[in-house]
């Protein structure tokens, strides 16, 4: 039995294993009920009175360094894998792409902040409007032309009710609920029902502009699109007016900026006029005052509007409109820098 001890102790000591699964194995074939070191306690009972003491010593010795060498194996695999998936607080940290905001929301708040130097606040309201803030209360009577001037997206009929086709609505809330002196521009989504090409879209983003008060003249007008258009394109841009009409301003006009690729002299995008058209404004129509409950006799003032879209294409030479609506990481991570 001794013998037999000594034997399977020189064999415990030269135990190895390449995986944590074969150590598991060792210690199946060792130490479970029916293993090699188990079967030698199980015939303990059957040694010699005389004999007991030295092979019960020899079997417990047999056994700790069984258990000890299975465990030293098993926790040479399970510190390699801790190793594996520990952290080097010393290494580099890793990088991780940084996102940016969208073309159309960088252009946005450029042309916020500009206005927002010259004292205009924001305002903002529902996309889902009804005829009167939309329509009516900017002087487009029913059967109005005008009102074919924009094909509407009608939600139901008898009361109206739609998605605004322009940011004036808000303007009309605004009237409607405070008095003059009134300055603010008004950003937001509106949907027109267009065919979808490289230059019209059925949604897009428009930020237009109010300023009511006492004296508000064409040349107040003039001024202030003057100042926004040399802060954003640049100190050199020119700006000329051109008759048109509106609804809800009288007079209007129509905006050119000169050519910031060109400088003016032609070239095929501003197909060799030296200018592009960016914005409609007017003084506000008396009419849409009074609409409103705001005293025409008291008080004048004039409104703009431009679409997002159309600046940020010509600010960053962007010839198809679809493009800010694909979500092509590719176009969108070229802004990045312009936040």
């Amino acid at each position: 039995m001794l013998n037999r001890i000594e034997s399977l102790l020189s064999e415990i000591r030269g135990l190895s294993a390449a995986s944590a699964a074969e150590a598991e194995q060792l210690r199946i074939k060792y130490l479970s009920k029916k293993g090699t070191v188990s079967v030698l306690f199980d015939e303990f009972k059957s040694v010699p009175p005389a004999e007991k003491k030295a092979v019960g010593m020899a079997l417990n010795q047999l056994k700790n360094e069984a258990q000890q060498r299975i465990q030293d194996l098993k926790e040479q695999f399970d510190n390699a894998e801790t190793s594996e998936g520990k952290v080097d607080l010393t290494l580099p940290g890793t990088s991780f792409p940084i996102g940016g905001r969208h073309p159309l929301s960088v252009v946005r708040n450029q042309i916020a902040d500009i206005f927002a130097r010259l004292g205009f606040s924001i305002s903002e309201g529902p996309e889902i409007e009804d005829d009167w803030h939309v329509f009516s209360a900017l002087n487009f009577p029913p059967e109005h032309p005008a009102r074919d001037m924009q094909d509407t997206f009608f939600i139901h009929k008898n009361p109206d009710v739609l998605l605004r086709t322009h940011t004036s609505s808000v303007q009309v809330r605004v009237m409607e609920k405070q008095q003059p002196p009134i300055r603010a521009i008004f950003p937001g989504r509106v949907f027109r029902n267009e065919a979808i090409s490289a230059r019209a879209h059925c949604i897009f983003h428009q930020i237009e502009g109010l300023y009511v008060a006492e004296n508000v003249s064409f040349a107040d007008l003039k001024q202030t699109l003057l100042y926004f258009v040399r802060e954003f394109f640049g100190e050199n841009s020119e700006i000329r007016l051109r008759p048109s009409y509106f609804p809800f301003t009288e007079p209007s006009a129509e905006m050119d900026v000169s050519c910031s690729i060109c400088g003016g002299k032609g070239c095929n995008v501003c197909k060799y006029t030296g200018w592009l058209e960016i914005m409609g404004c007017g003084m506000v129509d008396p009419n849409v005052l009074d609409l409103c409950g705001i005293d025409s006799k008291k008080y004048s003032g004039f409104a703009f509007g431009m679409g997002i879209e159309r600046i940020a294409m010509l600010k960053y030479h962007i010839k198809d409109i679809r493009l800010f609506f694909e979500n092509d990481v590719r176009f969108l991570e070229q802004f990045k820098s312009a936040l």
